[in-house]
């Protein structure tokens, strides 16, 4: 996901405009676009497009049809580039704005250097722009050697943002030579720099702790707020205390004095929590000597029309009153740091004006910010003498009503001077509401509505994430909380019906993720969110039967990624299997319908003669799914694997529908595809020499986290053979331990690698597992907040791109092998396998009890001890799977007949 999200959102630069200043009867041209026949057209799935000669231009008309992607022209044209050189063009039309993209694309076909510009508007009479060398950017490709120097075909696109319909025409394409470009001089103002940049610059001036911490050149870490479905309105807070307001919006960051001194960040014992350990209601503690600061943060409300609430509790633990000044500081930066750079990136977030009238805030005309008690005094400055947090150090309080800064970079805080009693405690409380509403009714009494509405927002979350109950022993109680504020990380990461794998930089829908998270959603009571999603995204099926990769605001991405069809295939059949709700398969099953003629026409489309006895036969044509072969798609195993899901769950679903000519035809794909898939694999292996299932088959690579996927939900393993499985986790195995034990250098991972922990659990490595979950859950971070970044650090303040924090799908990944240590239903026979990752230790004293875990064949709830020698089991769900139970023990396994709830079994 990372790296093809990089791919589609690399950076933007503007080009020139005429007049520009510097003549153009230099320049050659390359192409007057008065041959249409040079030209080919082009267009994704469900986008129409059509060339058409407008005198000596090309015009390209076009219409989105309500879906994402491209509408292009396309010539075979060699360029050889000089050193430093413009590339121009004329342009004029009509559309909505759309990025116009310019692709130079080599002979292999494989390398693309783009130039492009965002929302752009073409005007009725005739634009210049022209692109420097500068402008140009490596889009994507397997060369090293991403120096332009000569391509082979041009293509001009409209890439869909507001998408629509319209025009474009284009007209003389030239190249004209330039003088090297001299070195860029160092910017000497603010107004020159880019604004993370100079904040960065002004850290390294002062003392730590006077700017965020990422200003400071240290990772810093943060975790999500929010209502669940609110994604698109949620807020962070940081490790620190800073709290993001919304998304991509100012922060307000604590700070006290104390006896003249301003106390930041970096001069406490810092700490965090969670409300009751798992609650999405985080708090960071400040403590420094006997006086302390604790930051809590929640949202409430529904999607849409949420606000956030922030308490603020000033103790004193001294046998002495204690008179300190509490400032609260809108700035204007964001919790997410300045090393995030995909599709939201962080750093700031400009704040021009304030308006400050006694009882709100109102920022850049826009934002509200309330307190709930009278302020001593607001403050702000407009950057220009030093930050403000500089000023209060240095006695300044520059009072104001209304402040003004064209460069953004206003800072503005609340001054609370507070007598805190000895052994006692003052809450103070602000609310941001939200854009729709902007009132807020002040309580009489802060700390009792603050505790009131933290009591109520709490519960409604013990509701939502204790549908499913798992009492175990201490020692295993961070494994559960993890795995129930993981629920909660997905629910506030969706967006309406929408499932995210995050709110910044994965603010978008995958249905691979989508599909993954579907199956944790069911199996821990949250039917209801899983239907709706599908119920959503079925419809952006394309007409052909296509399932999009992805779809967000612009509609259905077209980007080929062939583990899409299984994928929704998978979700539709899941949902079925929880819910059996006969009338929703029906509606979804032209979908499925349309999906597996569509998987059929990809597989016969590589079961040529040419690859006839060879590796890639038969298989889904190459993609870009998996992130890995982002810059060539390949021909990947992860693709195969969720076509496979998705050939066996449509034929089920066919035969619960009655429908008995649609499984036999769809029976025979899924047997043939299933004959060619492991035929490939074979191949694979015997050509590449190696004892493993790779990755792809051309590339003999390894990826066990990619083939745990054949493991579950695949439901391949006992088809496989036995020794690739077994030598493919070893060596997974192997190396992680060599990994953790400091034997092989490493400098990041992905935490995706936790689905291994579901694929240990059916393989009856019982102490393995254990041993991966201590080495993720070392890399919580922080560890009370129960989450994991899409990226961790070997060195966790080393400044790095992270991805969202934290990440819906890493938690789904995590919420299923969690789940799976307790109960997971085998395919192979259907039955319901009990306690293979529990460790025996966990059984002393209470042991442990599981209540109402949702399975297709009703609520599944047992409790399992150790005494005397012997396990105690005792079934006490109305589940009734027709393969019965297993108890899985470390002697071997024990079935568990129908009729009984009670078994006792000698260790």
């Amino acid at each position: 996901m990372l790296l093809r999200s990089i791919l589609a959102t690399a950076a933007l630069t503007a080009g020139c405009l005429l007049p520009c200043a510097y003549a153009q009867t230099d320049a050659r041209l390359l192409d007057g676009f008065d041959r249409a026949a040079n030209w080919t057209v082009g267009h994704t799935d469900d986008v129409s497009a059509t060339l058409r000669q407008d005198g000596g231009s090309l015009c390209l008309d076009f219409d989105f049809n309500g879906v994402s992607g491209s509408a292009s022209l396309k010539r075979e044209l060699p360029i050889d580039y000089p050193g430093n050189f413009a590339l121009s063009f004329d342009v004029r039309g009509s559309m909505s704005p759309n990025t116009l993209q310019l692709k130079l694309i080599d002979d292999s076909g494989d390398n693309v250097w783009w130039y492009q510009r965002p929302a752009f508007v073409p005007t009725k009479d005739w634009q210049h722009i022209e692109v420097r060398r500068k402008d140009i950017e490596f889009a994507w490709g397997p060369t090293k050697d991403r120096v332009l120097t000569k391509t082979a075909a041009v293509e001009f696109m409209i890439y869909a943002e507001k998408a629509g319909k319209g025009r474009v025409c284009f007209d003389n394409l030239r190249l004209k030579p330039l003088p090297p470009e001299p070195a860029n001089a160092a910017p000497s103002t603010a107004a020159a720099t880019p604004p993370k940049v100079y904040f960065q610059a002004q850290a390294k001036k002062v003392r730590r702790g006077l700017y965020p911490r990422g200003f400071s050149g240290e990772q810093s870490y943060w975790t999500l707020v929010g209502v669940d479905g609110g994604s698109a309105e949620s807020a962070l807070i940081s490790e620190d205390g800073a709290i993001e307001v919304n998304k991509g919006g100012f922060s307000i960051e604590p700070f006290v004095l104390d006896n003249g001194k301003l106390v930041t960040w970096a001069d406490v014992r810092a700490s965090q929590s969670l409300l009751d350990g798992y609650l999405p209601i985080p708090s960071v503690q400040w403590k420094t000597g006997a006086l302390g600061l604790e930051t809590t943060v929640f949202a409430q409300g529904e999607a849409g029309r949420s606000e956030l609430v922030m308490r603020y509790r000033v103790s004193n633990d001294g046998d002495a009153a204690r008179d300190v000044t509490l400032a609260l500081m809108a700035r204007p930066f964001q919790v997410n740091p300045p090393t995030q750079f995909l599709n939201s990136p962080g750093g700031t977030s400009p704040i021009h004006d304030f308006a400050w009238d006694g009882k709100k805030l109102t920022v850049n005309g826009v934002h509200v910010v309330v307190p709930l008690q009278k302020t001593d005094d607001f403050v702000a400055s407009r950057n220009t003498d030093g930050s403000l947090p500089e000023r209060i150090a240095a006695g300044q309080h520059p009072s104001v009503a209304k402040l003004h800064d064209d460069l953004g970079f206003a800072q503005g805080a609340f001054l609370y001077r507070l007598h805190v009693p000895a052994k006692g405690h003052v809450d103070l409380g602000l609310v941001v509401p939200s854009i729709s509403s902007a009132h807020v009714d002040v309580p009489a009494n802060t700390a009792m509505w603050l505790e009131s509405r933290l009591d109520a927002i709490a519960s409604t979350w013990r509701e939502k994430l204790n549908r499913v109950s798992i009492e175990a022993p201490t020692a295993a109680q961070p494994i559960v909380d993890t795995m129930r504020s993981g629920v909660a990380q997905i629910l506030m990461s969706r967006n309406g019906p929408a499932l995210q794998p995050g709110t910044r930089s994965y603010g978008r829908t995958w249905v691979r993720d989508g599909a993954m998270m579907l199956e944790g959603l069911l199996r821990t009571g949250h039917a209801d969110v899983a239907g709706e999603f599908v119920d959503w995204y079925a419809p952006h099926q394309f007409s052909n039967g296509k399932v999009p990769c992805c779809v967000d605001a612009r509609g259905s991405d077209p980007v080929p990624e062939n583990d899409s069809h299984g994928e929704l295939i998978f979700s539709v059949a899941e949902l079925y299997r929880y819910t059996h709700n006969r009338e929703q398969l029906t509606a979804l099953w032209p979908h499925v319908e349309r999906a597996v003629a569509y998987m059929d026409k990809l597989r016969l489309s590589e079961r040529t003669d040419a690859q006839r006895n060879g590796p890639l036969y038969g298989l889904m044509p190459a993609s870009i799914s998996h992130e890995g072969y982002s810059a060539k798609p390949m021909h990947s195993y992860w693709d195969d694997f969720w076509a496979m899901k998705g050939y066996d769950d449509a034929v089920d679903l066919a035969a619960t529908l009655g429908k008995t000519g649609d499984a036999k035809r769809m029976g025979e794909s899924r047997d043939t595809f299933r004959t060619d898939l492991h035929a490939s694999i074979a191949a694979a292996v015997k050509e590449k020499g190696i004892d493993f299932i790779p990755g792809s088959a051309e590339l003999g690579d390894f990826d066990a986290t990619s083939t745990t996927i054949a493991i579950s939900p695949g439901d391949e393993q006992t088809r496989l053979p036995a020794d690739l499985v077994q030598g493919t986790f070893e060596r997974y195995w192997q190396g992680f331990v060599a990994r953790r034990d400091g034997k092989t250098a490493w400098d990041d991972y992905t935490p995706y690698e936790l689905r291994t922990v579901a694929t240990f659990v059916r393989l009856g490595w019982r102490d393995r597992v254990q041993e991966l979950l201590a080495f993720f859950f070392a890399d919580r971070r922080p560890a009370a907040w129960n989450q994991w970044a899409e990226v961790v650090g070997r060195d966790p303040r080393k400044p790095r791109f992270v991805g969202d924090m934290p990440h819906a799908w890493i938690a789904s990944d995590y919420v299923r092998s969690a789940l799976d240590l307790f109960a997971y239903e085998r395919a192979s026979d259907h039955a319901m396998v009990l306690g293979a990752g529990v460790p025996m230790t966990w059984l002393d004293g209470k042991g442990i009890a599981v209540r109402d875990m949702r399975t297709p064949y009703g609520k599944l709830g047992y409790t399992l001890r150790r005494e005397d020698g012997k396990v105690v089991l005792t079934i006490t769900g109305d589940a009734n799977p027709p393969g019965g139970y297993v108890l899985a023990l470390p002697k071997g396994e024990v079935r568990v007949a129908k009729s009984a709830t009670h078994l006792d079994v000698r260790l």
